[in-house]
């Protein structure tokens, strides 16, 4: 693999030029970060959850965001509504198979969301997404666990089989649709000291995928201004909590030129 330039920029142009609005069904422990960090990129986040509803909401929508960080029955049924309807729509839906690999639950709705509708996005940790392939892993809550098969691999694998484009976070991230591949150097170690690092993720390729149809090019642009807007924030918090608000401040601000100048992409 050697290093490449990608135009993230003029993605993320896209996303302030035309406002999308991301339909979200989320995780209630990050709902506001993820609603946050939409507006931030100049999206308009809707965070509808009712089943009486959802369908009507994603039909006003360009992109679906799908979490089940909190899942329920009810709520995983809530989900496969507001798919189908994106689906008849013809919208992205991203899946993040947050804990998959955690309980017995999570796993057996992922694999029903997976099988009952189109996912155009699958996201998650090593070990999530290890066990969404097939892999008997365990997930240590949301964190992810070891995993000792060949990542890249696993991710082409799955990608291939369920016809969708595969994101896998971490420090290296791996975006892939089983035959293009890239990889995301960019972010910074404090992303893992806060909730909610990742939820945010995939509500930014979520919004990104809303304005740029090559699920893995939007998926990988995404990625890589979130995790420059990290690094920038890192280096200029003193913890945790001064990090977190400087990354919106950071996402907000993002231009051209840095962009250009700190993406560490390789294909």
């Amino acid at each position: 693999m050697k290093k490449i330039k990608i135009r993230a920029y003029e993605v993320l142009e896209k996303v302030r030029l035309k406002k999308p609005v991301v339909h979200h069904l989320t995780n209630w422990v990050t709902i506001e970060t993820c609603a946050n960090v939409v507006k931030v990129l100049g999206a308009s986040p809707v965070m509808a959850h009712a089943p009486e509803e959802v369908a009507e909401m994603a039909g006003i929508a360009s992109g679906l965001v799908l979490n089940i960080g909190t899942l329920t029955v009810d709520f995983i049924e809530a989900m496969k509504i507001a798919a189908k309807a994106a689906n008849k729509k013809k919208i992205p839906v991203l899946l993040d198979v947050c804990g998959a690999g955690a309980t017995h639950l999570r796993d057996r709705k992922s694999f029903e969301l997976l099988d009952e509708v189109k996912i155009d996005i699958v996201k998650g940790n090593a070990s999530e997404i290890a066990r969404i392939a097939g892999e008997e892993v365990k997930t240590r809550g949301v964190d992810a666990g070891k995993v000792k098969k060949d990542l890249l691999l696993l991710a082409k694998g799955l990608a291939l089989a369920r016809k969708c484009t595969v994101v896998v976070t971490g420090k290296e991230d791996i975006v892939t649709d089983g035959e293009r591949l890239y990889i995301v150097k960019n972010g910074h170690p404090l992303m893992t000291h806060i909730v909610g690092t990742g939820c945010m993720a995939a509500s930014v390729i979520g919004t990104f995928a809303s304005v740029n149809e090559d699920m893995v090019y939007a998926s990988t642009c995404g990625l890589v201004c979130f995790e420059i807007a990290a690094e920038l924030a890192a280096a200029g918090s003193r913890g945790p909590g001064q990090f977190k608000e400087k990354l919106y401040d950071n996402l907000y601000h993002l231009d051209k030129n840095t962009i250009d100048t700190l993406q560490k992409v390789e294909a």
